[in-house]
């Protein structure tokens, strides 16, 4: 089932203690605000100082804090009362600025994470909406040997006993990568992209009937796995029976597969004595290339096919 889990801002402090250089100024008992969302809204996660977006990580660079150090007393207060009234999850004060006196009293009294980075603001900000795209990105555990093959992030699918781990290993002996086998992390980390990555129990393995585990990595050399690819593709094999109770010969409509909210490409591949799968995964991936360029053979070849009922 896909999963998102809130992320609190002690994580966030954790999880970027060392690349941010991070310190903690005030506002420690907030440790528990959480930010909420997903991968598609991490730009409004984080930002410079602004009213207008009161519910975000506020960072202060040097014009913010040059802007409340030459606006009145009573300006500053209002300000701030409207920043708090947002409920933003902390603030982060960049190039290791004195924070005003008034700030650091009012992030202690509302529990407001008040936070210190040596680095410029832009650079924050750049930094953490990476970040939140990954860690706030939905989830979900898919099974199958996802691949890449020519550049393209493959998942193969099927009933069990279809031989997907073996066609698997054929695939890196034709020197294509293996990403994971058995079970694959999948994450929507922006709005049109969704990333594989293996479990760390599972790295670098890949478990084939009559072998068992065998250590990718070690066998084929570093070469022959990845660390995470895109998904672009699901091929998915099915027995010869269940292709012509199913499924069409010649499709008309593209085949998809929902995953996360996004339509992935779907090609079905019988199986059966005497096809080489490798063969025609590779060519339904190749295929997929040139669909992507805008390429369509079956809508070519019915336009074609009026030209020549046209001309009759």
């Amino acid at each position: 089932m896909p999963s998102n889990t809130p992320l609190s801002i002690q994580q966030l402090y954790d999880d970027n203690l060392e690349s941010l250089r991070l310190g903690w100024l005030a506002g420690q008992a907030g440790n528990g605000r959480v930010i909420y969302g997903d991968a598609a809204s991490a730009a409004d996660q984080v930002g410079h100082l602004n009213l207008i977006h009161p519910g975000r990580i506020q960072v202060f660079g040097q014009q913010e804090h040059d802007y409340l150090l030459r606006i009145s007393e009573n300006s500053r207060a209002f300000q701030t009362r409207e920043l708090v009234a947002g409920e933003p999850p902390a603030f982060i004060i960049a190039q290791s600025l004195e924070p005003h006196p008034y700030i650091v009293q009012v992030c202690n009294a509302h529990n407001i994470p008040l936070m210190t980075t040596p680095l410029p603001a832009a650079q924050v900000i750049d930094f953490l909406r990476v970040y939140l795209s990954k860690r706030l990105a939905s989830r979900v555990t898919m099974h199958g040997v996802f691949m890449d093959v020519l550049g393209v992030g493959v998942l193969i699918t099927g009933e069990s006993g279809l031989g997907k781990s073996e066609l698997g290993l054929e695939l890196i002996s034709r020197n294509h990568g293996l990403v994971a086998d058995d079970a694959v992390e999948f994450s929507r980390i922006a709005p049109n992209m969704i990333e594989g990555r293996c479990p760390s129990l599972l790295q670098n393995l890949l478990e084939v009937r009559g072998l068992g585990l065998l250590d990718i990595k070690t066998i084929f050399g570093e070469t022959a796995v990845r660390r995470k690819m895109r998904l672009k593709l699901i091929v998915h094999l099915v027995r010869r029976k269940t292709l012509e109770e199913n499924y069409e010969r010649l499709p008309l409509n593209q085949h998809t597969q929902d995953v996360l909210g996004l339509p992935i490409r779907k090609v079905v591949i019988p199986v059966e004595a005497g096809r080489n799968i490798a063969v025609l995964l590779e060519a339904a991936v190749r295929n997929t290339i040139l669909q992507m360029r805008g390429i369509d053979t079956l809508a070519n070849f019915m336009e074609r096919q009026q030209r020549a009922m046209d001309s009759e």
